[in-house]
């Protein structure tokens, strides 16, 4: 453990090369702050930071600055998920009505009597996403601090039309991820955000991420919010560490994190070398890849982007909350892993999408590697 503190609190010339260039694109761009950390095949974690923590408060961020990872907490449930599956507790293929039929409002859930769990994971189940619903953003605006039970986050599709026939088509959608959770906690009985601390965020140490469920958040980074938000508010984001604008608990299983950069790279590089699940259930999450809207190429597996990059073919997620981005990426032909946190969620200010970040940091990171 002493060997990765001093790692990260000592400059290497690899961090050097990784800031200059990060300094390089900020003076490009116009964000106020970021995180980025890599781990390498040696499992060696380093980080850096770049730009401001708070504008208002002239604060410069730090390496261990937290920030809502977004989506990018889908791939913690999509793992514990994976485990009951692999117990034969789950299965991807079975009706998820043969869990949930007897719950007299799941009938009213679009494509309700033929999605499975796989369908849900992958995004093919044609469940339309609440979370852009008219009548989902005014109830969050209407009662900011409210906690939501997942019967109440789905009830925003009850009786909608579906997209598309469950399985002839793909639509990203956090509803999907909130009835896949919602389906493993009912039949194990257990809290998916306590399995996931006990089975990955302990075991790993990793300390700095925890679940998004309060509008209190210890260590919250200062985020801005994009101008013409869908959640109908820009600007400055947190006070005092608060999330002021709404409870982030409404996200659950759709992401439901904060996190650092640097866990974020750590939990890349153990999820998919199989040091967190099986690397059968690996193989599984990354075999059930489908043709994702996200990109040229791009697949969607089970809890899992899946991209190509000129290191090979890239395994990962990306994150995006009112005024947050993250990214992280994993290079099973190389072995190390890249994340990186924005505190802004305008995606115009970084003149790209994070993704170019973290292939500008693996770049450097792969030359490093280079006989």
């Amino acid at each position: 453990m002493l060997a990765i503190v001093v790692a990260l609190a000592i400059a290497s010339p690899l961090s050097d090369q990784i800031s200059g260039r990060l300094n390089e694109l900020h003076k490009q761009a116009s964000f106020p702050g970021m995180t980025a950390a890599w781990t390498l095949p040696n499992g060696q974690t380093e980080t850096v930071a770049i730009g401001m923590h708070s504008i208002e408060w002239n604060v410069a961020m730090k390496p261990t600055d937290r920030m809502l990872s977004g989506s990018i907490g889908k791939t913690y449930f999509a793992a514990a998920i994976l485990r009951m599956v692999e117990a034969g507790q789950l299965d991807l293929d079975r009706k998820v009505a043969f869990y949930l039929g007897k719950r007299p409002w799941f009938k009213r859930m679009p494509n309700a009597g033929t999605i499975t769990l796989r369908q849900l994971m992958t995004h093919t189940s044609g469940i339309p996403e609440h979370v852009e619903s008219p009548e989902f953003i005014a109830a969050i605006m209407k009662e900011p601090a409210k906690t939501y039970k997942p019967e109440e986050l789905l009830s925003f599709v009850f009786d909608k039309k579906p997209l598309f026939e469950a399985g002839k088509g793909w639509s990203y959608a956090d509803t999907n991820f909130i009835l896949a959770a919602y389906t493993a906690e009912s039949v194990s009985d257990k809290p998916l955000y306590a399995v996931i601390e006990k089975e990955f965020l302990k075991p790993l140490r990793l300390n700095a991420t925890s679940p998004s469920t309060s509008q209190w958040l210890d260590g919250l980074t200062q985020g801005y919010s994009m101008p013409n938000s869908p959640f109908g508010f820009s600007g400055p984001t947190v006070d005092d560490h608060t999330y002021l604008k709404f409870n982030p608990q409404m996200e659950w299983a759709g992401g439901g994190f904060i996190s650092t950069s640097a866990d974020l790279s750590k939990w890349a590089k153990a999820l998919y070398e199989g040091k967190a699940i099986s690397a059968a259930a690996v193989k599984m999450m990354i075999d059930a890849g489908v043709p994702a809207k996200t990109g040229p190429g791009d697949k969607y597996g089970l809890g899992v982007q899946i991209r190509t990059s000129e290191f090979g073919p890239s395994w990962g997620h990306g994150g995006w909350f009112p005024g947050y981005l993250s990214e992280m990426e994993y290079f099973p032909d190389k072995k190390f892993s890249v994340a990186v946190q924005f505190n802004t969620d305008d995606m115009r200010a970084l003149k790209g999408r994070p993704l170019k970040f973290t292939r500008e940091i693996a770049k450097i990171v792969a030359a490093s590697l280079a006989p």
